[in-house]
């Protein structure tokens, strides 16, 4: 076996031992909205599975009190409170700490919207669980967080990595590659943008099969790749870039959906959550490029049964996906 057919034999447990998990770690999300002078509607929600939900809980500052019993429930993998607090004095200076983030490899996000427009978006992670609050941001603190938020989806999105990577393999040339990837670009952008503000929408779980049967197409057309023969997907891998680019973007858009969207600056954290996957998935295109031509040339790997594994690889961790996401469309 090619050293690059022991690189993918090593990625094997990784690709296709968490089926369910294909999409990046699913960050906590506190939203809390001033409804009244001191007065806020508080959603926390923490990734869950079945009736289980990740330990992780909102402490709010001391001067916060509870006006009702929180509402509770699990929606969509995800488990629910919804509570109405009074914080004399407002929110300003107080410290909100997500309690048990320490102990995880995800993290949480913490949007504040006051009642004059102003928005605040921090990103709280494992070795800094708890920040004190501001009262506001400006547009260029709020477009960093997204920003990186972007970066960190597409590099922990392992399905949407793996549908570029077998496109990479698929591709001849560096300037095919160029415009394989600007077509996936453009295509996920413009249904990011569109779904995002509400132009049209795509269900999030059907959306998530379709991903994974993209996948699979295109290692498909790797292993039926021959010598001397040029598929359609060969010859133009940039229109199935721009045709499964289109899904992918629903995918985006649900992720940021879910993370919430400040109104007061939607375009500018639209276009930085984009800017962010772009950036991540350029970083991702490089160090594949980088471990593929440690492993030999693409030119010379092409032929050889290394890449056919990696193809078999790659479409079975793609049926796996699909298989365990159609299962989870009655759920």
């Amino acid at each position: 076996m090619t050293r690059l057919g022991a690189l993918l034999a090593a990625l094997i447990p990784m690709l296709v031992g968490t089926p369910g998990m294909a999409h990046e770690i699913r960050p906590a999300y506190l939203d809390m909205r001033e409804t009244a002078p001191d007065e806020f509607a508080v959603v926390w929600k923490v990734p869950a599975q079945g009736d289980r939900r990740l330990g992780l809980y909102a402490s709010l500052p001391k001067r916060c009190i509870e006006k009702a019993e929180p509402a509770k429930s699990i929606v969509d993998g995800a488990y629910l409170e919804r509570r109405t607090v009074a914080c004399a004095g407002g929110l300003k200076g107080g410290e909100i700490t997500i309690d048990g983030l320490r102990s995880t490899m995800t993290e949480a996000l913490v949007r504040i919207e006051y009642e004059n427009g102003d928005t605040e978006v921090v990103r709280l992670m494992p070795d800094a669980p708890s920040f004190t609050v501001a009262g506001a941001q400006t547009s260029i603190e709020v477009a960093q967080t997204y920003f990186l938020l972007g970066i960190d989806h597409i590099l922990s999105g392992l399905d949407h990595l793996l549908f570029v990577l077998a496109l990479m393999l698929l591709i001849r040339d560096r300037w095919m590659l160029v415009k394989t990837i600007t077509a996936f670009t453009v295509a996920h952008s413009i249904t990011l943008a569109g779904a995002s503000l509400g132009y049209f929408s795509l269900p999030q779980k059907p959306g998530e099969a379709t991903i994974a049967l993209s996948i699979a197409f295109v290692a498909s057309e790797l292993i039926k790749m021959k010598p001397g023969e040029k598929r359609l997907s060969e010859s133009y891998p940039w229109v199935v870039a721009l045709a499964f680019g289109l899904l992918h973007g629903f995918g985006f858009a649900g992720a940021l959906m879910e993370i919430g969207l400040p109104q007061s600056d939607v375009p500018l954290s639209l276009l930085t959550f984009n800017l962010g996957v772009e950036a991540g998935q350029l970083i991702f295109v490089a160090a594949a490029l980088v471990v593929l031509r440690a492993a030999g040339t693409l030119s010379m790997i092409r032929p050889a049964p290394a890449r056919q594994f990696g193809a078999y690889i790659i479409g079975t961790a793609a049926m796996l996906w699909l298989v365990s996401r159609i299962a989870g469309l009655g759920a």
